[in-house]
């Protein structure tokens, strides 16, 4: 049977007290969709809010698989991401959220992405997310209280990545955040490919790690 895939991504487009411009990274979105077509994979976008996103990092539509997701379905589709809560998210075998700064924005606390992302998980569905993406992970409780990611290996955008980056946009510290409702975070050097796999948690730590959290994703749907 078709595996099938959620995308779930954010409708900020500004940031912080200078409301910096954002939305979903350009190759943190299309790398991976890139693998889940390669891997015939069914992929449908949702949004928060139901009104259109916005991506950020165009300047780098020259790669191959920007350029694809952009002039092909990728694109059409994500602007046409339903509302998170009119999706049957349970008929999913995975979900993915890209990063960008924008899930730093309506990600750390919405409660329906929670309890979707909760859910997701208790089923042994896949969950995935790269970059700022894993912000979606925070205050995420599973049915016992604890920590979605207590005790979990994760990887995402690093204190040293951030303080080159967006330091005065962001509310908070993302590895801080993480590592302190108990992940095991695996920071690799600044901007270098770093995907991880723990059980059916999988997560990247900047636009670089994009394409190995997509592949990440498709070996654990290839071997259901």
């Amino acid at each position: 049977m078709e595996k099938k895939i959620l995308i779930i991504v954010s409708n900020a487009n500004a940031i912080g007290p200078f409301k910096r411009r954002t939305g979903t990274f350009l190759p943190e979105v299309a790398h991976p969709y890139a693998e889940f077509e390669k891997a015939n994979y069914q992929v449908d976008f949702a949004s928060l809010s139901g009104e259109t996103p916005y991506l950020d990092a165009l300047n780098l539509a020259g790669d191959p698989d920007n350029l694809k997701f952009l002039t092909g379905k990728g694109w059409e589709d994500m602007q046409k991401a339903k509302k998170l809560e009119s999706v049957d998210v349970s008929s999913y075998d995975a979900i993915f959220i890209p990063g960008g700064l924008a899930p730093m924005v309506d990600m750390p606390e919405n409660p329906l992405l929670k309890k979707v992302i909760a859910q997701t998980y208790e089923r042994g569905a896949v969950v995935g997310a790269v970059c700022h993406g894993p912000v979606s992970l925070l205050n995420v409780k599973l049915s016992d209280g604890s920590y979605l990611i207590d005790g979990k290996n994760i990887a995402s955008f690093t204190t040293e990545e951030e303080d080159n980056y967006a330091r005065a946009d962001v509310p908070f510290d993302l590895q801080t955040a993480l590592s302190q409702q108990g992940a095991i975070f695996h920071a690799a050097e600044p901007w270098s490919e770093n995907s991880l796999a723990d059980g059916k948690i999988v997560t990247g730590q900047n636009p670089a790690s994009a394409k190995g959290v997509g592949e990440k994703i498709v070996v654990l749907l290839d071997a259901e």
